[in-house]
This record gives C-alpha cells, sequence and structure tokens, in this order.
C-alpha cells in the first residue's frame, strides 16, 4: 500500500466513530482476540478487494451501509465514514434522485493499486538475508502531524525504531518512493537512508527485537491461520471476503518480512500466506457475483 494508505487504515489514529461491537461476534465470545477494524479499514478493504479491478458503476449508498451493517458497525458510523473519505477525496459522490453513489477516485484508484503489489504478492513476508535499510530523520517537535505522517508510512514500509530518529527494515527499500508523497516533501528533506550490512560481531537478533516485537508478530500470524481456518466470523461472501481483506492488511502492517533466520523455521508466516491465497481465490467469485445482484 502506498504511504497514504498506511497512514488512512493506521490503528494508532484516533478514529471518529467505532462499531458497536467487534465484526462478527459478540463481545465475550471466543475469537475476542480477533483483531477490530475501523469503518474506513473494512470500506478500504473492500474496495480493493472488489471493486478496484471491475467494471462498476458508482455504488449506491445503501449497498455500503448494509456491508457494513453485516460486518457490526452502526449506520451512524457508516454514514460518517462515507463523509471522511468523501472529504479526503477517496471517494466522490453523486445524487440520484433522493439516493446517494459513491465512486473511487482517481486518488483512491492509484492508493488501492500501489496496496495490490504487496496485498496479492505470494510472498509479502520474505526479505533477503543479511540486507537492511538505515534510516534517520528528524523532525521538529512542533510538527507532530509531519512526524505522525512519517511514522506511519515508515512501518507501512517495513521499519522498525531502534531509537529517536533511527529506523531499520528488512531488505533495500526504496525511500524515497516511500517519502514521494506531496505532503512529505519536508521529510525528504529532512531523511538518510543507508543500504547496510551488519558488521561482524553485531547481534542482529537483539536489533530485530529491539525494533519489532518479534513474539507478537508470531502471535498475529497464528490468530490470522486460526481465524481463517475455522467458521467464518461474519455471514455472507461478501462481508467475509471484506474482512479477509481487512485482517490481510492489518497483519501485512504489523509484519514487516523479517528473514527468517531472527524467526525461526516454525515462524507461520509462509502458512498465513498460502491461506490467504486460498481463501481468497475461494471467496472471490461469490463476492463479486453478490457485489453485483445488489446493484440495480
Amino acid at each position: 500500500m502506498s504511504a497514504l494508505a498506511a497512514e488512512l487504515v493506521d490503528p494508532d489514529h484516533e478514529p471518529e466513530h467505532e462499531p458497536d461491537h467487534e465484526p462478527g461476534h459478540e463481545p465475550g465470545s471466543a475469537r475476542d482476540d480477533a483483531p477490530v477494524h475501523r469503518p474506513q479499514s473494512l470500506l478500504l478493504g473492500f474496495l480493493g478487494a472488489v471493486v478496484l479491478y471491475d467494471e462498476l458503476p458508482p455504488l449506491p449508498s445503501v449497498v455500503l451501509l448494509d456491508l457494513l451493517a453485516d460486518l457490526g458497525v452502526t449506520e451512524a458510523a457508516a454514514r460518517a465514514t462515507l463523509k471522511r473519505m468523501t472529504q479526503r477525496g477517496l471517494l466522490h459522490r453523486g445524487q440520484v434522485g433522493r439516493s446517494a453513489e459513491y465512486g473511487l477516485t482517481p486518488l483512491a484508484e492509484r492508493v488501492l493499486r500501489q496496496a495490490d503489489e504487496r496485498v496479492s504478492s505470494p510472498a509479502p513476508f520474505t526479505h533477503p538475508s543479511g540486507e537492511w535499510t538505515l534510516l534517520s530523520y528528524s523532525v521538529p517537535e512542533s510538527r507532530r502531524d509531519l512526524r505522525h505522517k512519517v511514522r506511519s508510512r515508515l512501518t507501512w514500509a517495513g521499519f522498525g525504531g531502534l531509537r529517536d530518529g533511527l529506523w531499520i527494515a528488512p531488505g533495500t527499500v526504496d525511500v524515497a518512493a516511500v517519502l514521494a508523497p506531496d505532503d512529505l516533501s519536508e521529510a525528504v528533506e529532512l531523511a538518510d537512508a543507508f543500504a547496510a550490512r551488519p558488521l561482524p560481531g553485531t547481534d542482529v537478533d537483539r536489533l530485530v527485537r529491539r525494533a519489532w516485537d518479534v513474539a507478537a508478530l508470531r502471535r498475529a500470524h497464528l490468530r490470522f491461520v486460526a481465524d481463517w481456518s475455522a467458521p467464518p466470523r461474519v455471514r455472507g461472501s461478501l462481508a467475509q471476503r471484506t474482512l479477509l481483506a481487512a485482517d490481510w492488511l492489518a497483519l501485512l502492517r504489523a509484519d514487516p518480512g523479517l528473514p527468517a533466520g531472527q524467526l525461526g523455521s516454525d515462524h507461520p508466516a509462509a502458512a498465513s500466506a498460502a491461506l490467504y491465497e486460498r481463501v481468497a481465490t475461494a471467496l472471490q467469485p461469490a463476492a463479486r457475483a453478490a457485489l453485483r445482484r445488489a446493484l440495480p
């Protein structure tokens, strides 16, 4: 996903509205540890997975409201999300009689197509062993808005923080592309990046565990595998495909793709990727058909 999309689905950003409870089950159920998604994250997942590559007319608001309702989102929160995404230039709103309809803007199409490069990768968690990117940047305390954008975009690009202003990512990252959007032009001048290889005697495991919670990454993969190997948490192929996309985006954001040498041979990342591909392939035709049936 592009840097902009990473910011828009940033789980650390305080949402204006939340669903009454987690999509797919009631509080207190055995699956309370499954990820909770903001309505905007669900819609971005739906748009990227089901709408982006189909030649579809603008979607009536009732279709989007019904989908979010199936995922546990209240009507008030869903309407507020549609309004916010329109204001941010991700959706354009039209009017047919008394009904509103929504379509993707060129910005949204660009964001989602960039996202799909990693979403659809057969090995999204794989990077060459021994290759790292180091990045140093300093954003003035007075520019907290810029600092938040930089941190969010670096996180999606696979960076973890070693200490204040020093970040590390597995593999070779095109930092110029990560910081390319116009609203980050200031950050480009404040950042320096280097391709790096650890010197003999460097404790790479210690560096990795300083930058990432490796145990939490493992738990996230195991939870994804458990959730999508079990009966669906929601009903209907369209809601299931949407929730799968949102779960997958959350996992991609959490795991930068650390080298196997720092994770152990039994790390479940490969199992997660294989399961996502299998379930997405199985759900896709039915989800697209369900959406077309819902259109007037």
